[in-house]
């Protein structure tokens, strides 16, 4: 099979020497690839103007549907990657983890971008900061896509989850993305990719896969171009050194292996569900994609009296492992990569074996032109004085057990490894959690607390999840993949934006506080969505607060709070008198606002961000403001009426036009447009 780059709209081959990948499995041929002759800055150029344009035109829930469209069909075509994802050596569990996993992380993110973002091309980032002092000149902060090309560079291990959790981010924040998969798994990436165009859903220009080591790669990043490094940390610092990456300042996103940990606690003894699950999740850390993981389990921690007990429950379990074809359905473990890297995990292991003890190794033989090893476990004894096991990582199924005294030692441990993607605790005490979290926090990406109560629906130690940061401080390279709408904001610039209210209200496409409003004599709850303009504002008529609307609220919501009925308490309180309950202000202000009769508004959808600013007494005179900030129409499905969520900022003041409650309430409205 000839591998193909696919470079300004099309798939080439490269002109150089032919490079051959064999199955680390078997032995035999599998693909072959060149990556001499590619024009790498008319890529980056092809990026930035065609699919770069392209993908800016859309709004982040157009490209969310985009994304969801993409991820249904790769589900629809996931038969067609096991039987390459095999030949890199990965059993079916470990296949399913990267095709299925990786394509689950492309339907999170398509909901996240329709569930959490705007239907704009602009993010508007958090609330309005004011800066002067009669609210003319207001600060907003914003975020828009960069205008260059995101640059993935993938490991080999997780060549499909490794592209597509990169992928989503990049796309939803509208920038286009070059695939450059490390060649040893490139035909599997290479099957992805076609299999991404074939089906027409991306605008042009949006993905485009580059194979081998073009010299030239990093040469024509500019300032608004993004690299991503999943990898050693060796080749990470250098290529994060290149002095046109320094020089233009180019967003360099690093994720390196890690020496990760897990800890039992000491409150669990043998007997417990605790010690179990710690077990079985250091061996199959160990053995998962033949311990060729970035999460993998590097350094066990255990209480000193519980070594023997530990080592031994491993042992069991390790020699339980069967290694070999990963076609076959009784294996659990496969093969690493290929014979360079079995290379890499011996040299490690013959320094390790200078200063650890070993204590399991399994004896199995394999034909030495293939990529099989078995399962190596050690044990260090003084881990306070010895630093190899803290240093020194074999990528492959390796790791190390090691004692403790106390928590404390425990948590020092555990730092020793100066910065991990991943550290795990077992424990049911609820304090030592805290107390590890507060003392080891700072040096890990991420904390699994793993105990009975977790365990049944836990992903494990070693699955990163798009709905969290991806990534850790010090050895693990200090940057950060996925975590939701954070990842997004790695491919966005964010701008402190800086003006009059009405000027920002435009620009954001949402009403910020201060802003000209908009009067109808139309009643806003009688108009569709689409007739709806942002800043329209509706001022209600006024309502008097009286003793009788007090206690009838208590009588019919139960709340009886002294503020509210006693005379004499209320009176030496805070408020002096008594005062409204805050909800039967909200439940007036709806009475003021609302349009009884039937019309377009279909329900009330929520409501966010309420404050109660100041106490409403019987007596007072109350008056809404109720003003449309935000639009956001829906995908129409079938048999649904077209609608969309509006957003309305409401100010209910009292008779010195102060402020005595603000939020925000969402309302579904009926479209006249059922296009979205």
């Amino acid at each position: 099979m000839k591998l193909q780059s696919f470079i300004n709209g099309n798939w080439i081959d490269g002109t150089g020497e032919t490079v051959e990948l064999m199955s680390p499995v078997t032995g035999e041929k599998i693909a072959e690839y060149s990556s001499d002759g590619y024009d790498v800055k008319s890529m980056y150029e092809y990026a930035r103007n065609v699919g770069g344009k392209n993908l800016r035109e859309l709004t982040f829930h157009e490209r969310g549907r985009m994304l969801k469209s993409l991820a249904q069909h790769l589900m629809e075509k996931k038969k067609e990657f096991y039987p390459l994802s095999f030949q890199t050596g990965a059993t079916k569990i470990d296949s399913w983890i990267d095709i299925e996993g990786g394509i689950s992380t492309i339907f999170t993110y398509a909901s996240k971008s329709r569930r959490e973002l705007p239907d704009e091309k602009i993010w508007v980032e958090g609330k309005m900061e004011a800066l002067s002092k009669h609210g003319t000149f207001v600060g907003q902060h914003v975020c828009v896509p960069l205008q260059g090309v995101a640059l993935h560079i993938n490991a080999y291990n997780f060549p499909i989850w490794g592209m597509l959790e990169k992928l989503g981010p990049t796309l939803i924040a509208g920038m286009p993305a070059v695939i450059k998969p490390a060649p040893v798994s490139s035909h599997l990436a290479e099957k992805m990719v076609r299999v991404i165009i074939e089906s027409k859903i991306l605008p042009e220009g949006s993905m485009q896969l580059i194979l081998g080591e073009p010299g030239d790669l990093l040469d024509h990043l500019g300032n608004q171009d993004v690299v991503t490094f999943t990898g050693s940390a060796e080749t990470g610092h250098k290529l994060k050194s290149h002095p046109n990456i320094i020089k233009n300042s180019v967003r360099f996103n690093l994720e390196a292996d890690s020496l990760n940990c897990s800890i039992l606690a000491p409150d669990v003894k043998p007997e417990m569900d605790e010690f179990k699950l710690f077990v079985k999740e250091v061996v199959n850390e160990m053995t998962a994609k033949a311990g060729q993981k970035c999460t993998a389990i590097r350094r066990a921690i255990v209480p000193k009296h519980l070594m023997n007990e530990v080592i031994d429950a491993m042992k069991e379990r390790l020699a339980k492992v069967k290694i070999g074809d990963p076609n076959d359905e009784n294996t659990r473990m496969g093969s690493l990569a290929g014979s360079r890297y079995v290379e890499l995990v011996n040299q490690k292991i013959k320094l390790m074996k200078e200063s650890l003890e070993v204590v399991y190794e399994g004896g199995e033989k394999f034909d030495e032109n293939l990529a099989f090893v078995n399962p190596l476990l050690f044990k260090c004894d003084n881990p306070n004085e010895c630093s190899v096991p803290h240093e020194v990582e074999a990528f492959g199924p390796v790791s190390t057990v090691m004692p403790y005294e106390n928590i404390d030692e425990a948590i020092k441990l555990a730092n020793m490894g100066q910065g991990s993607l991943v550290a795990s605790l077992f424990t049911v005490d609820n304090e030592i959690a805290k107390q590890f979290v507060l003392g080891s926090g700072s040096y890990h990406g991420r904390i699994m607390i793993m105990n009975r109560d977790s365990a049944k629906e836990s992903t494990g130690h070693g699955s990163p999840l798009p709905h969290l940061t991806h990534g850790g401080p010090g050895r693990a390279g200090g940057g950060e993949e996925m975590g939701g709408l954070r990842g997004i904001l790695k491919y966005m610039q964010r701008i402190a934006l800086q003006g009059h209210p009405t000027t920002l209200s435009y620009v954001c496409n949402q009403y910020i506080n201060g802003a000209k409003q908009i009067i109808d004599i139309v009643h806003p709850f009688k108009k569709h969505f689409d007739e709806l303009k942002i800043g329209e504002t509706y001022i209600t008529h006024r309502r008097t607060v009286t003793e009788t609307d007090v206690v009838n609220f208590a009588g019919i919501s139960g709340d009886f709070f002294y503020a509210h009925m006693d005379d004499v308490a209320a009176k030496e309180s805070m408020f002096e008198k008594r005062v409204a309950h805050g909800y039967f202000v909200l439940s007036a202000a709806a009475g003021l606002f609302v349009d009884p009769s039937p019309g377009p508004v279909m329900a009330n959808y929520g409501l966010e961000e309420l404050r109660f600013i100041r106490p409403v007494y019987i007596g007072d005179t109350i008056q809404a403001k109720l003003t449309c900030k935000q639009k956001t129409a829906k995908e129409t499905k079938e048999g649904m009426v077209p609608q969309g969520v509006v957003e309305w900022y409401v100010e209910v003041v009292n008779q010195n036009n102060e402020a005595v409650a603000v939020y925000s309430i969402l309302t579904l409205v009926k479209r006249k447009n059922s296009k979205v």
